[in-house]
């Protein structure tokens, strides 16, 4: 790289030592984070990169504390906060610091915050002289911040390299020193634009300079490096990161996806292991990339990992997207005699697969699996958890008596949630539709509301409620009371025959329970037993599907698979099932 375009690479290296390039900057000038876009093979992705320098450890430095250690739970949010859930505080401008000394953080936060005032600045399109630069710098409204604005500037358009090479050059020489988070900006445009040799350079002046770089800098490194002819020396950097930190997911899918590229499946299935040693949640677009790049490859060993990996669908109830779905369908034909088929189909309401007319997995527990389920909830989410934060143990007291009295529920509603079904009418009207349209057959209702729903109000007509008293049991909590618990609690004491109706997913609540083997459970009995809203065709009927009478998730028998898949991809888990299914038969 030639970073000043009219230097030879020694004289480069040379006037980098003379400007101080290589020398430590002030914390206080890196104190905000970047966001970048970096393009994947096929469209732009959006990250943002913590670039402070405070993360950077300088060349000489005995600083100890970089990566202080964090507990696992800390670890797995960060991890699935995920990229773009980043850059989002990012563009709503929820902006992270670290400490700076003698900097006050409002100042920093106004300096931020200024920036992206600018966010339309157009970057000139060839390489500027000094004094060009100059010119622009001193017409600029916010001088202190010129570089920085105008580097985030060239990321979003794309600029070319000379461009950018020249500002850096400027500032060096303006300066005697280069930001890190400047270098970070540069290396920015060279991962977008695939600049290996650029990314390498840029990478040995930052180990020259900092003994150790922060995670931003290694997240783009790899990235980088995975995309390029050079792939091997991301797996080189992977390694660095493990010594200082736990890497990301992005570092090991951008090693992943590089060795499935380039066909070393057995490499990519070892990051793969690690990564879930690590509690790294793989995304879909990793797990894609497994059965896109096995395709028409033969081998035992590599058809019993991509089972696997559709196991662990099974067993997380991970729904695949259209997008995955047809990846999988393809890899099943592709098996060198394999002799595999697959058919889009929807299953009939019996659990009877139309194409291979295979009976599903039934969606009830044995009498067993049932009881344990029950008093695990009762002892780890209901008295185990913070129940009694939002609802006292009087108040809980009288529900259980109260349901006691009055056992068996066919149906447990969430009344609160369930009134919220169509924005656009009354909370009380959404309710008694719903009431009427699960009280057919004679079904004995229980409706969990609150006691703001006894008053009336343009939202809750006392004669509407009179109405509906009429045809469920209600029970009526404080208005700041929590119901969940309420609602497992009356849905499994009246017994595996009873369903309940709200549209949370209830994942909290898994995942206050002990151990694996009963969170799996729970999700199956959830399956089974949550009856689902759905839309009528003329939006005027609140309709609600009936639980399924089998189990939704991935499921095989050895020579067929069926695989329930969604249209779209759904980034937050949803307590709606899939109703479209991929089967898949060996002939």
């Amino acid at each position: 790289m030639a970073l000043f375009s009219q230097t030879s690479q020694q004289g480069f290296q040379a006037l980098l030592w003379k400007c101080r390039l290589f020398w430590p900057v002030s914390r206080c000038q890196q104190l905000f984070a970047v966001s970048f876009s970096i393009p994947n093979r096929e469209k732009f992705s959006y990250f943002s990169f913590m670039t402070s320098s405070s993360t950077a450890l300088p060349v000489g430095s005995k600083r100890t504390d970089v990566f202080p250690t964090k507990k696992r739970s800390e670890i797995n949010s960060e991890e699935k906060s995920g990229w773009d859930e980043e850059t989002k505080e990012i563009s709503e401008g929820k902006l992270h610091f670290s400490s700076c000394d003698g900097a006050p953080k409002k100042r920093l936060m106004s300096q931020v915050l200024s920036r992206h005032k600018f966010t339309n600045v157009q970057p000139p399109e060839k390489p500027l002289e000094a004094e060009e630069w100059n010119r622009l710098r001193e017409s600029f409204p916010s001088p202190e911040i010129f570089e920085e604005v105008m580097f985030n500037s060239m990321v979003r358009r794309n600029s070319p390299i000379d461009v950018a090479k020249s500002l850096l050059t400027h500032v060096a020489k303006s300066n005697g020193d280069v930001a890190y988070n400047l270098l970070v900006k540069y290396l920015v445009l060279c991962v977008q634009q695939r600049q290996t040799s650029e990314i390498r350079d840029v990478y040995d002046i930052m180990k020259i300079r900092f003994k150790i770089l922060e995670s931003g800098a290694y997240n783009l490194l790899i990235r980088g490096m995975s995309n390029s002819d050079q792939w091997r020396m991301a797996l080189t950097l992977l390694e660095e990161v493990k010594k200082i930190m736990i890497p990301s997911r992005t570092n090991y899918e951008s090693c992943i996806k590089a060795a499935s590229r380039h066909q070393e499946m057995n490499l990519a299935f070892e990051l793969y292991h690690e990564m879930l040693a690590k509690d790294l949640v793989p995304t879909l677009d990793v797990l894609q990339a497994f059965f896109d790049f096995s395709r028409g490859m033969k081998g035992a060993e590599l058809q019993k990992e991509l089972f696997g990996i559709l196991l662990y669908l099974r067993e997380n109830q991970i729904y695949p997207h259209k997008t995955l779905m047809r990846s999988i369908k393809l890899w099943f034909e592709s098996i060198p005699g394999g002799n595999w088929r697959g058919h889009l189909t929807n299953i009939k309401d019996s659990g009877q697969c139309p194409v291979c007319n295979h009976q599903l997995e039934d969606s009830d527990l044995t009498e067993e699996e049932y009881n344990n389920l029950r008093e695990r909830i009762i002892t780890d989410v209901i008295h185990g958890t913070d129940t009694f934060r939002k609802t006292s143990p009087q108040e809980f007291e009288a529900f259980q008596t109260f349901v006691e009295d009055r056992l068996p529920f066919d149906i447990v509603i969430d009344g609160l949630n369930v009134s919220h079904i169509k924005p656009r009418k009354m909370q009380c009207e959404n309710l008694f539709d719903a009431v009427n349209c699960l009280a057919k057959e004679n079904a004995r209702l229980l409706v969990l509301g609150r006691k703001h729903m006894l008053i009336n109000s343009s939202n809750w007509k006392r004669e509407i409620m009179k109405e509906m008293q009429n045809k469920a049991d209600f029970f009526f909590a404080e208005n700041i009371s929590e119901d969940d618990a309420f609602l497992l609690y009356a849905t499994l004491r009246s017994g595996k025959h009873c369903k309940f109706v709200t549209r949370d997913f209830l994942r909290d609540h898994k995942a206050c329970l002990s151990n694996s083997l009963t969170r799996h459970l729970f999700r199956k009995w959830q399956r089974g037993h949550q009856i689902v809203f759905s839309p009528s065709v003329e939006g005027k009927r609140i309709k609600f599907l009936p639980a399924f009478r089998y189990d939704c998730v991935v499921q095989t028998t050895g020579d067929t698979w069926h695989i329930p898949y969604k249209d779209t991809f759904e980034e937050k888990y949803s307590y709606r099932v899939p109703r479209k299914w991929l089967c898949i038969q060996q002939k």
